[in-house]
């Protein structure tokens, strides 16, 4: 295999017939769970109003978790800027990054984190949706006051999430490392990293260009048992295609039991193909290739499956695996 760290993004899924407390005692299992298993570092992402993904601030899961670690790298994947003062998020991460030296990241992000624009226009204090100006200017901000404001000692490692070329192209112009968001838009990885690795300039933060990309991964011991495993988030997918977010994160006895149409059915298969879900030699050879197209610097995994022990045990069988 190629020799490149994997890692791991968790969005805390609060299954269905659980509470979000529940979720969120989860989160130090899972962390010290990755830790144990060898996982370079572990970001969380920022969601609002959604019955499928808890509301837990990325910095306070960074926080709880690295209470109870010791090793693995934590932070954001992403928190997103539009919703924040930079000030505060500086501060924020700052501070975290000086509690835990050389382990914090901090992933910034550009979309609201939900579909109800009522709520994306809470977050902003009733603003609207943020121009390409200024979400440039709330990132330089960030990193000017993580150096000029808080610097407290080490500093938060910064990257900047891309989905798209525009988003690939500002990390280049910052010099920042790039998280590729494969797991969301798959169609644009390669004009992100292209365009990326094309128009990069060193800067303080990062010498030379840096990808990491991440994949929905689902392994188990069979491919049936990896596409069982996976179906509680295509329901959720299915939702979001038809422009729904309010769609709870299911069992899989639910999802097997949900009425696909066939355009979405067409939809998901098409998805998963460009992603990791199978039995183990297959989910290697296929994160392997996915490294080896893009010229991917680190992996990381996100594996929406309903049980804690499960996506824990998926996260287990690719390090075995890959390790081979």
């Amino acid at each position: 295999m190629l020799d490149i760290p994997l890692s791991a993004l968790e969005v805390a899924m609060v299954q269905t017939g659980t509470r979000a407390v529940d979720t969120l005692r989860d989160t130090a299992a899972f962390a010290q769970g990755m830790e144990r298993l060898g996982y370079h570092r572990l970001w969380y992402a920022e969601h609002h109003h959604s019955p499928a993904i808890g509301a837990f601030p990325p910095v306070v899961l960074t926080a709880h978790a690295a209470a109870s670690t010791s090793v693995i790298r934590l932070g954001s994947g992403g928190v997103l800027a539009p919703n924040h003062a930079p000030l505060a998020l500086a501060e924020q991460f700052g501070t975290l990054a000086a509690l835990h030296e050389d382990r914090i990241d901090l992933g910034i992000g550009r979309g609201p984190g939900t579909f109800d624009e009522g709520i994306a226009r809470a977050l902003r204090r009733g603003a609207g949706p943020a121009t390409d100006a200024e979400y440039r200017g709330d990132v330089a901000a960030i990193l000017s006051f993580l150096v000029e404001e808080v610097a407290l000692g080490p500093l938060p490692e910064p990257w900047l999430l891309a989905s798209s070329a525009a988003g690939g192209a500002l990390a280049a112009a910052l010099g920042l490392p790039v998280a590729v968001a494969h797991h969301i838009r798959p169609d644009n990885t390669r004009a992100v990293v292209e365009g990326y690795r094309a128009a990069f300039a060193p800067s303080r933060w990062c010498e030379r260009p840096r990808v990491l990309l991440c994949v929905e991964t689902v392994c188990a011991q069979t491919e049936e048992e990896a596409v069982w495993r996976a179906g509680p988030m295509n329901v959720v997918k299915a939702g979001l295609l038809q422009g729904l977010s309010r769609t709870p994160f299911p069992t899989p006895e639910q999802a097997a039991a949900h009425p696909f149409t066939e355009q979405e059915r067409q939809a998901l298969d098409g998805f998963r193909a460009q992603q990791a879900v199978g039995a183990p030699e297959a989910v290697v050879e296929r994160l392997a290739q996915l490294a080896g197209e893009t010229g991917a610097d680190e992996l990381m995994l996100t594996t929406p499956v309903y049980d804690l022990r499960e996506r824990i045990g998926s996260y287990e069988l690719v390090r075995k695996y890959w390790g081979r």
